[in-house]
């Protein structure tokens, strides 16, 4: 029941992130019931993340500042025993982009990982296709990929795409909720990294609340296009109408989810 507790307890959520969707990872926070504060700035961060629940590191946008207040504020979450977790925007796409992941994943205990399966397929060392931010291609042995990353930075590893694949590196989960209207808005893959992030901030097991995360965020998916039909304007409105008010017992009626 991690929707009620959210709302119950209202967990600050640190987001480093990037300036497209700061605005609607935002306002996507607020409508779960959790509280999001946007602050990347050096000389508040530790102080900053010492107050939050969770620690989302997303580099959609990075440059070199960001970069140094992640691994500032990631030291300290890691101190303070917070979860991280990181969005790897457009992995592959770049050379930079592809070494800050790894660095961050090298001198931070990152606890998920959040990326479409074409972020995840590269980091796993799989042979994928990036373009921009957007996976082009990925590998065709996903599962395999999932969980060897997750198994390597001991995480759990959440891949997006038409189904989604979780691991913790032994357990593994499938999950069949969403729509391709999804596709549609910028941010959602973003959207996606921060409901990982809230439901992780009120749990102990970050593999089950990584998996009731995707089966949410798909049912919101759906439920936003019942209600707006295809049209992506009326649909990114709908994300937040319906997240607000989205309920324990309606993900557990909804939800598709196999477990391996």
């Amino acid at each position: 029941m991690l929707l009620k507790k959210i709302r119950e307890e209202k967990p600050l959520i640190h987001h480093i992130t990037n300036y497209v969707v700061a605005n609607e990872t935002a306002n996507f926070t607020l409508a779960l019931g959790a509280l999001p504060v946007m602050s990347h700035a050096k000389p508040e961060v530790e102080q900053m993340v010492s107050l939050a629940r969770a620690l989302l590191l997303n580099i959609g946008t990075l440059d070199e500042y960001q970069v140094e207040s992640m691994i500032i504020a990631g030291k300290k979450a890691n101190e303070l025993n917070i979860p991280i977790i990181l969005d790897p925007v457009g992995v592959g796409a770049t050379d930079y982009r592809t070494e800050t992941a790894r660095r961050i994943l090298r001198e931070l205990k990152v606890d998920i990982i959040r990326g479409n399966q074409g972020e995840i397929s590269i980091l796993a060392g799989y042979h994928a296709k990036v373009a921009g931010v957007e996976a082009v291609s990925a590998s065709e042995r996903m599962e395999d990929a999932v969980k060897e990353l997750a198994f390597k930075h001991n995480c759990v590893v959440c891949a997006t795409g038409k189904i989604d694949i979780v691991s913790d590196g032994k357990r593994l989960a499938k999950v069949f909720n969403g729509h391709p209207m999804l596709g549609t808005v910028t941010g959602t893959g973003c959207m996606a990294s921060t409901i990982n992030a809230i439901f992780a901030s009120v749990s102990e097991d970050l593999f089950k609340a990584s998996v009731e995360a995707q089966a949410a965020f798909g049912i919101i998916g759906e439920l936003a296009q019942k209600k707006s039909g295809n049209n992506p304007g009326s649909f990114h409105q709908a994300i937040y109408d319906v997240a607000y008010n989205l309920t324990d017992e309606i993900v557990e009626k909804m939800k598709k989810v196999e477990i391996l």
